[in-house]
């Protein structure tokens, strides 16, 4: 709920000064995109037991802790990484959140956090539900090595998301930052399993510093990206096979000829977006319809930064992608569910 909070009072400080912010804005930063791709393989390392979360000094302490903190910041990284993908679900109360008063956008955002947490609060609360929780175990540690490949698989997609942002280049800063965080991961579990049996010796403190050293070297390479020196600035936006890019003028226009027009409003780190298209919009029947009767497919990516987007967004009362609107010959604009289906699309353009 902390989260929420920070999340939503930034996106209503933002509005405020008239930023073109909206939900999932966090992920239109190439840097952020490439932070957490670093933060999930640190800890997919963690989790095939490269090395350990501790508390305690040096050669006292090797024990992996969950206290208050290490449960805020599983909270903290849920949050983070969730909230592109709720859009669909909590589209009309993001609106309402982001225009109304703050007192009652800033309730919003802690519900919406509540949502988030209460199966947490319901395992912890509920004896019933604590008592068929599976016996602790071995399966226990092959769970935690299984579960870090769902993790770099995550990396993998949101390297991609930062090349669609950026281009090809920036797989170079990338990679090769998250090669220089697993030489440090395995620096510090090395030093670790060493404190634990001979204590501060200097071999582990010179191996901790070199750790420091190629983490500090691997924070500084965002700066490139920031800069653009690695990435060769923003990648054009490109209108796919069969669809034509999203302007204000050129869907006027098409509107004042009495063309039907399909807009899709996306974004590459969206993946509602990207499973609408493979289940509904890239269909054999759809696509056979769209061309049967002349409707242009017009696409919006709002990958990166694009106030024009966010605009549009904003008139029908959305503040996240996915977006579709169907404009009949000479008609408003009908909205589509944000969840697609070939039977709705279709029956939408009939």
């Amino acid at each position: 709920m902390g989260s929420f909070a920070a999340l939503g009072v930034a996106m209503i400080l933002l509005r405020s000064v008239g930023s073109a912010a909206g939900w999932g804005f966090q992920f239109q930063s190439p840097i952020f995109v490439i932070s957490v791709a670093w933060l999930l393989i640190m800890m997919a390392l963690n989790l095939l037991g490269v090395f350990e979360f501790t508390l305690g000094r040096i050669g006292q302490d090797v024990t992996p802790r969950h206290g208050v903190w290490g449960d805020m910041l599983t909270g903290l990284l849920a949050v983070i990484v969730a909230t592109p993908c709720t859009a669909p679900f909590m589209g009309a109360a993001i609106a309402a959140a982001l225009s109304g008063p703050a007192w009652a956008g800033l309730v919003l955002f802690l519900a919406m956090g509540f949502g988030l947490a209460s199966p947490y609060i319901a395992i912890a609360t509920i004896p019933f539900l604590a008592r068929h929780m599976p016996k602790p175990g071995a399966w226990m540690a092959v769970l935690k090595q299984a579960l870090a490949f769902p993790l770099l698989g995550t990396a993998v997609w949101l390297f991609w998301v930062a090349c669609v942002q950026r281009g090809a280049m920036i797989l170079p800063v990338g990679l090769g930052g998250a090669v220089g965080l697993g030489l440090v991961a395995w620096l510090f579990g090395t030093t670790q399993r060493q404190a634990m049996i001979k204590g501060a010796t200097p071999g582990v403190i010179i191996g901790r510093i070199l750790a420091l050293l190629v983490l500090v070297i691997a924070g500084a390479s965002l700066a490139r990206i920031d800069n653009g020196v690695a990435s060769g600035g923003l990648v054009e936006t490109k209108a796919e096979a069969g669809s034509v890019s999203y302007s204000p003028e050129r869907l006027a226009g098409l509107r004042e000829e009495g063309k039907p027009v399909f807009v899709d409003m996306t974004a590459a780190w969206c993946i509602t977006c990207m499973v609408n298209e493979r289940v509904a919009l890239q269909t054999a029947p759809v696509q056979k319809a769209f061309k049967a009767q002349g409707v242009v497919y017009m696409k919006g990516d709002w990958t990166n930064r694009d106030e024009t987007i966010s605009a549009f967004l904003r008139e029908h009362g959305r503040d996240g992608v996915p977006l579709y609107v169907y404009y009949a010959p000479h008609k408003d604009g009908k909205i589509l569910p944000q969840i697609l289906t070939v039977s709705g699309v279709l029956d939408a353009i009939r």
